[in-house]
């Protein structure tokens, strides 16, 4: 009856989804066109959706025979699973999706078996079985993170910083735990004032709770939160304070829309390479290499996270500074350093973490 009942929903997503597609039929040549979905909630955030959507437009414009869809779906819940029934249905050869999604492919990924799923920044439980045709793609956002905090905790001149999560859960906890070890190796002595929003997208809230972290004495707030995080960098502004951008780099993306005031204040952005990622994906399933029924996890090694390095970077941090950053970056990638992530961890352990540094 569920099932009924979401597919009588799927003509209606005309009004709730909107798509776009480029028209690049790249396939020629009589190759045969490989037909990619990506599912995104919106667009136009400057950091994780933007990122998802760069990667897979490069593909299309770059990959022979790729033919790119992009269904935006929004921010309600309801219209998560008939977008995805909609898309399948329609017979793309690749659906891709982030963990929001997760559930739903979790649920349906099996009764479409012809498609490859690709879930990016989350993992299903393979051992659980029956999930042969979905490929996950994790990244190590506490190997970026740890380079961040080492940063921002040098740079400090209150010697505390703050951390504006989106959500309180395991993937923002990622963060977290790896810029609170790279603050240390900084500081032993930092202290790290923490916030959460509760939603991806109130950027009136991401201010107020940045305003009362800049208030706790912090010099600078690593925002992972989304369209939530445009507050924080409003706050940053409006306080002349530094902030530490996510996902995609952000000083270069706000400067490309005119907005100055929001570049001057990011010193550089913690990367998580998601477009990257999605082009890699979407190269290797057409030259039939993608490791499909399993997961690839990215970190510095892969290029799946970083620092962004820009002209804002090289004017903020000296150049012994950025050559230490270098050094470290080289030592995770090696081995020599390594660096505490979230999961694994309880609730509890993640909570000792976030009060041991607390102001």
């Amino acid at each position: 009856m569920k099932k009924l009942f979401i597919l009588l929903l799927v003509s209606l997503l005309v009004v709730g989804c909107s798509a776009t597609n480029n028209g690049n039929n790249n396939g020629g040549d009589g190759e045969e066109t490989v037909k990619v979905a990506l599912l995104i909630g919106n667009l136009g955030d400057l950091s994780f959706n933007d990122s998802a959507h760069e990667g897979v437009t490069r593909a299309e414009e770059e990959i022979d025979g790729v033919d790119v869809s992009v269904i935006e779906y929004g921010d309600d819940p309801t219209k998560y699973e008939p977008a995805l029934i909609e898309a399948a249905e329609a017979g793309y050869d690749m659906i891709l999706a982030s963990s929001t999604l997760q559930e739903v492919f979790e649920t349906n990924a099996e009764q479409y078996p012809d498609t490859t799923f690709v879930l990016f920044d989350s993992e299903v439980d393979y051992a659980t079985g029956g999930y042969e045709n979905i490929y996950s793609i994790v990244y190590k956002a506490n190997e970026g993170s740890y380079l961040g905090g080492y940063l921002m905790a040098s740079l400090s001149d209150t010697g505390v910083i703050g951390f504006l999560g989106g959500m309180d859960q395991p993937i923002i906890s990622d963060f977290l735990v790896g810029f609170i070890q790279g603050a240390q190796a900084a500081n032993p002595d930092v202290k790290v004032t923490t916030a959460y929003v509760g939603a991806w997208n109130d950027s009136a809230k991401g201010k107020e709770l940045s305003l009362g972290m800049f208030n706790q004495n912090a010099s600078s707030i690593f925002q992972v939160a989304g369209g939530s995080g445009i507050g924080a960098i409003e706050a940053g502004v409006d306080r002349s304070k530094d902030i530490l951008g996510v996902d995609s780099d952000q000083s270069v993306a706000f400067e490309a829309e005119g907005n100055t005031a929001f570049a001057d204040v990011i010193v550089t952005s913690v990367l998580k390479n998601v477009g990257d990622s999605l082009y890699r994906a979407i190269d290797l399933f057409v030259k039939g290499e993608l490791n499909v029924g399993a997961t690839d996890s990215l970190g510095l090694a892969e290029n799946g996270v970083g620092l962004a390095i820009n002209s804002y970077y090289e004017a903020k941090v000296n150049e012994e500074l950025r050559a230490e950053l270098q050094d470290m970056n080289e030592k995770i990638v090696s081995g020599d350093i390594v660096v505490d992530t979230a999961y694994g961890k309880t609730t509890e352990q993640i909570n000792q973490i976030r009060d041991a540094v607390r102001p």
